[in-house]
């Protein structure tokens, strides 16, 4: 249900949300709202529960106040996702994964295994679906949480973020497919994104098939070893003979490729990607797109 202005809702002095037709409702509030909201959507999920979610306007020089920029200016984090540790830092810390679906798993499997034995259509089949929902909401919860805390404080303890471009999907079809949608990499980087545009932070993505696990971050080096099983977790770069821990230097690499990507952006020599993910320069064509355009031209020079 959306309540406009018009439908004369309002919040009353006691902290009660009152809506038409349905009257006072005891609010538990997240936050204090910094203006009067001029919506309000009622919202019931699969568990039951009801949130009210209202539209207000913020002001953006009062957000870049709440977490001042020239306190972090010139810190610059470079993040590596994974499964054992959900994110490692270029400095060497590493962010364990809490893996909220693996430890509840056993008592879903119990609520799953109730709720299958359920008569269809009965009374205890509802009993049995709200349960398993509750708990599902929980887990989906913590994991919301979990993302909430540590992009903020990375948000707020760094001028600026570079992390690597992941394809989620496709991983998601292997083996490892439960693991990946546990960690929930894909909520946390829009989390980041949006979190940094409203702070004045900055955000940078790597190429997609930016090599971050094969090549040395030493700035000397920089020599491509090429790809290696997910078993080795330390390597020695034959070049110049630095040992590599796995995570913390692709996220070294990722903090070096994401300072030359701004680099680029600052100067205005921005690069994009093309479908297949490689590196395209503004103001260039892909060999298909030219061959396309001049098989038009040539077309339209016959008709005329």
């Amino acid at each position: 249900m959306r309540f406009t202005a018009n439908a004369r809702w309002k919040i009353t002095e006691k902290g009660r949300l009152l809506l038409p037709k349905i009257g006072a409702l005891r609010v538990l509030w997240s936050r204090t709202l910094p203006s009067t909201p001029a919506t309000v959507t009622v919202i019931k999920d699969s568990a039951g529960r009801y949130f009210a979610s209202f539209v207000i306007e913020t002001d953006p020089d009062t957000d870049a106040q709440h977490w001042p920029v020239g306190e972090v200016a010139g810190r610059e984090v470079g993040l590596d996702m994974g499964l054992t540790h959900f994110a490692v830092l270029d400095n060497g810390e590493k962010v364990t994964s809490p893996r909220f679906l693996r430890r509840a798993e056993k008592k879903l499997k119990k609520l799953q295994r109730e709720h299958s034995r359920k008569q269809k259509g009965s009374k205890n089949k509802e009993k049995s679906r709200l349960r398993l929902a509750r708990q599902h909401a929980k887990v989906a919860d913590a994991r919301h949480a979990f993302h909430h805390q540590l992009s903020s404080k990375l948000i707020r303890e760094h001028q600026a973020v570079h992390a690597e471009t992941l394809n989620v999907k496709g991983l998601a079809r292997g083996k490892l497919a439960k693991s990946i949608h546990d960690a929930g990499w894909s909520s946390f980087l829009d989390m980041l994104s949006y979190k940094a545009k409203r702070y004045g932070r900055d955000f940078q993505r790597t190429g997609r098939r930016f090599p971050s696990s094969q090549r040395c971050s030493n700035p000397a080096c920089h020599h491509i070893d090429g790809p290696k099983p997910l078993n080795i977790r330390t390597w020695a770069c034959p070049a110049c003979g630095t040992i590599h821990d796995r995570d913390t230097n692709a996220a070294r690499n990722t903090l070096q490729e994401g300072q030359r990507m701004r680099a680029m952006v600052a100067e205005g020599r921005a690069e994009t990607e093309n479908a297949c993910g490689a590196p395209v320069r503004p103001g260039t064509q892909s060999r298909h797109s030219a061959m396309k355009q001049e098989a038009t031209e040539s077309h339209t020079s016959r008709a005329a």
